[in-house]
């Protein structure tokens, strides 16, 4: 079974909920019958038993449920503060369903129809729902002004979905839409490709990686440059007062040789790309954190058991062109990746391209092409989903702790 989770962001592109996606097996393309039932009670299921915190943190988890299941009372395993119930659109709106919702309603849950299309069967569930989803592909914004401003008045939240691009965010807001979801926060904003970069530090940062890659390796060199930037000393004091280290590494150099040179790698990497994202959606940052442990546990399961260390960095900066808003070419040349890695971030046609095509589409939920990738990569499709859950888990953990 595979689950993934796909953001949903407020007016302040602050993170309100996930909607989690979901399929019994890769071969199930859609819901129907008991196929639908049985991936949704394992989701559910699994979920209850481990925690909806360990895939959805704090905020709201939106799932899809057909007739069969609102009507069980499966779905009250989970808290009502939390789980957000999505009637799927071809979801028969009887009196029996109606009076389910408005007692789910009562227990606390909240209501969204999903793909919501103003007709004479599905506006009957209006007047209990809290939540109002517009695919905004099959029912595109300019088509939709006159039931956006109906649904205002009656106190609805709006959410689109599949926004695709900023200009689609800035027109839903503008329209009155609350709630925003798609992938268009993973879209550079390029204004000019001659744009500097913008903290003073990301050289630095660069020099030090590079550095590390050199043969002549020196911590002494790598000392000199960190105490050209007052930014990167504190975060390493930090580190040394959040250690609670003896006297002997209360030096920039001995902590710098107590971490070592894969574990300074990692730290520089991460403070490199969390500098350059603090203007960014949160959720930029903690995707590349994702994607970079992720990508490393497939790695270890695949014909790249060997090359784990790489293909986690070419993951972290897989987004760097939307972090700094420039074309991948020019976020890229300053930074010392391999020409497999530079193939892939820019073509995508490195040897370790399947690893980056199978995440994505993960993300995503097109379950076919995660099949398609892991045969390539010949990983076990039952370690996908654990992967997934290990880099959640792990990136939630970096995230405190920086």
């Amino acid at each position: 079974m595979y689950i993934a989770r796909q953001p949903i962001f407020n007016e302040a592109m602050k993170i309100y909920g996930y909607e989690l996606l979901y399929r019994e097996s890769t071969y199930a393309k859609g819901f129907s019958g008991t196929s639908s039932k049985s991936a949704t009670a394992a989701v559910v299921g699994g979920l209850f038993e481990n925690g909806f915190e360990h895939i959805v943190g704090n905020a709201k988890a939106f799932v899809n449920f057909d007739y069969e299941f609102i009507m069980s009372d499966l779905i009250e395993l989970i808290d009502s503060g939390t789980l957000v119930i999505e009637v799927l659109e071809n979801v028969k709106i009887d009196q029996a369903m109606l009076d389910r919702l408005l007692e789910l309603k009562g227990k606390g849950y909240s209501i969204a129809l999903d793909d919501f299309e103003n007709d004479e069967y599905s506006s009957k569930a209006v007047p209990y729902a809290d939540i109002i989803k517009y695919d905004i592909i099959n029912t595109p914004l300019a088509k939709i002004d006159k039931e956006v401003r109906e649904a205002k008045k009656r106190k609805k939240v709006l959410l689109a979905e599949k926004i695709e691009t900023e200009e689609e965010f800035i027109q839903a807001k503008k329209m009155g839409f609350q709630l925003f979801q798609g992938y268009f926060f993973c879209k550079p904003n390029i204004v000019s490709s001659s744009v500097n970069g913008k903290k003073t530090s990301t050289s630095v940062y660069a020099q030090i990686l590079s550095e590390i890659k050199n043969n002549d390796f020196s911590y002494d060199n790598i000392v000199r440059i960190i105490e050209t930037d007052v930014n990167i000393s504190y975060r390493l004091l930090h580190i040394i007062g959040t250690r609670k280290v003896d006297d002997r590494f209360k030096s920039i150099r001995n902590v710098l040789v107590r971490m070592g040179k894969k574990e300074i790698e990692r730290w520089i990497s991460l403070l490199m790309l969390q500098e350059a994202a603090s203007d960014k959606p949160d959720e930029l940052f903690r995707l590349s954190l994702v994607r970079s442990k992720f990508s490393e546990h497939i790695a270890k399961k695949s014909l790249f058991k060997m090359d784990q260390e790489e293909i986690s960095m070419m993951c972290l900066f897989s987004l760097i062109n939307v972090i700094l808003d420039k074309p991948m070419q020019e976020a890229i040349k300053s930074m010392p990746l391999s020409q497999d890695v530079v193939n892939t971030l820019l073509y995508g046609s490195g040897k370790f391209a399947p690893i980056l095509i199978l995440i994505s589409a993960y993300e995503m939920g097109y379950w076919e092409a995660v099949s398609e990738q892991a045969a390539i990569l010949g990983v076990k499709e039952e370690e996908i989903t654990i992967g997934y859950f290990e880099a959640l888990d792990w990136a939630k953990r970096i995230i405190e702790a920086y």
